[in-house]
């Protein structure tokens, strides 16, 4: 096993495991990349031969952090990466302060509540914490939650700020837009306007909001927090049964939960100008 060495900040060298750097190289690949990979173009990207890459790969898969699809040969990132990116992005501080405070938030409404951070492919879902009260909701963790039919997706399109993760939802939202037109669905928005109109009320009351749009008999909420630097840090979300969720804007699930963000904002640094 080759072994490989780093220089740290006294300038003394610290030894390492070369091969695990190199295998590291086509997992960061697969997380790059768009959609699943023939054996041959990740080896490629990776810039090693197929042999090499497939010798890694079968020890990737037995440890959950590879799958491959049966019918299609393609390779994919696989479960054991999504429970590390999940650990991860819930050790962070502003998740970690929020899931300490939605005990009280709940206690307070009486309605599911969950977290939402801009992941790879869009706003995700890293906490969830149900009411005893719910109503079967079909989300989980790791869920990636859409644009333009989501509470979490209009709260991140309409505050994510200008760079970064404001630059990747312009194409999402067209590819959205354009499956809402071939679908023929008109409780969503069909064209740029009127997403434009949306988002726009998004900022205005402070909160993305959907009503039986992306699950039918269920309301959303969900507000945004952020960070020291004005970054969209989460999603605070609450959503529950139409039939017992107050989903006006002035209701108290919204001003509970428009106090909440704004408080924990506050406590992360954020001051509103």
């Amino acid at each position: 096993m080759a072994h490989d060495t780093h220089p740290t900040s006294d300038g003394k060298e610290r030894a390492g495991i070369q091969s695990v750097e190199v295998g590291f190289t086509l997992l960061d690949v697969l997380a790059q990349a768009p959609a699943p990979l023939m054996l041959r173009d990740l080896a490629s990207a990776a810039g090693m031969s197929a042999a090499k890459a497939h010798r890694y790969l079968v020890s990737f898969q037995r440890l959950g952090l590879v799958v491959q699809d049966s019918t299609s040969t393609r390779y994919e990132l696989g479960p054991a990466t999504l429970r590390l990116g999940l650990a991860t992005l819930s050790r962070l501080d502003a998740v970690k302060m929020a899931r300490e405070r939605l005990p009280a938030l709940m206690a307070q409404i009486g309605h599911t509540l969950a977290l939402a951070v801009w992941g790879n492919h869009g706003p995700t879902l890293v906490h969830w914490q149900e009411s005893p009260m719910a109503a079967s909701v079909n989300l989980r963790l790791g869920d990636v939650m859409p644009l333009l039919s989501s509470a979490t997706g209009r709260c991140f399109a309409a505050f994510a700020g200008h760079g970064g993760s404001a630059d990747k939802a312009l194409p999402m939202i067209e590819a959205e837009l354009a499956l809402t037109r071939k679908l023929g669905r008109s409780d969503l928005p069909g064209t740029a306007a009127q997403v434009k109109a949306i988002l726009k009320e998004t900022r205005e009351q402070g909160l993305g909001r959907v009503v039986n749009v992306l699950l039918p008999g269920i309301s959303g909420f969900c507000a945004p927090v952020f960070d020291a630097d004005g970054h969209l840090a989460l999603g605070v979300v609450a959503l529950g049964s139409s039939a017992t969720f107050n989903a006006e804007w002035t209701g108290p699930a919204a001003q509970a939960l428009r106090q909440f963000a704004a408080q924990l904002s506050t406590d992360l640094g954020w001051h509103a100008r």
